[in-house]
């Protein structure tokens, strides 16, 4: 499972890596595509545990992640901060009826070029979706190069146990990381 979890990973980062705020693209961008939504306008999701569930070429990976307000303005679903450098294009506007569409161009160097178009749906305080579906070129790896798709599900849970602090995400086999330690 080892080099598609890694294509999972990055499908995941290049989702939450690529989405800049709104006034932070280039001129030439500006003029192409203005996102109707603006960071202000997303929602946030509920502080305490989410459960996470990502597929991706018929594999499934379970994680938690506690979330408070600090970690949701450095690692938000939106991923506003996280890809200022990497992301070269990057929209998110409204789906009428309800959830959000977004789309992205991000340079993950040796990594390769990730295109990136997809979906996210939910309440964030009960629940939220993501589907997405991106193409990598010219990564290093040759297995993660090419098309791939992956969903996310999250559940919220509870508040975070005394066991974990915010930013903490636990995996499979007892791994824990935490994600504000990766971002310094």
């Amino acid at each position: 499972m080892g080099w598609k979890f890694g294509i999972l990973m990055v499908s995941a980062l290049a989702l939450s890596a690529c989405n800049k705020p709104a006034g932070e693209k280039s001129s030439a961008q500006a003029e192409v595509a203005k996102p109707i939504a603006g960071p202000a306008a997303l929602p946030t999701r509920k502080p305490g545990l989410w459960q996470q569930i990502v597929s991706t070429a018929g594999m499934h990976q379970e994680s938690h992640i506690c979330i408070d307000p600090t970690v949701e303005a450095k690692i938000s679903v939106w991923g506003a901060q996280a890809g200022k450098k990497l992301c070269d294009t990057s929209q998110i506007t409204p789906i009428p009826g309800g959830g959000w569409q977004f789309s992205s161009s991000c340079d993950m160097g040796t990594g390769g070029k990730t295109v990136s178009n997809g979906k996210i749906t939910g309440d964030f305080t009960t629940n939220y979706m993501v589907a997405t579906e991106s193409t990598t070129q010219g990564a290093s790896a040759p297995q993660m190069n090419g098309v791939h798709k992956m969903a996310l599900v999250a559940l919220w849970e509870g508040p975070c146990p005394a066991d974990m602090k915010p930013g903490d995400m636990t995996l499979p086999g007892g791994m824990k990381m935490n994600l504000l330690d990766m971002t310094k």
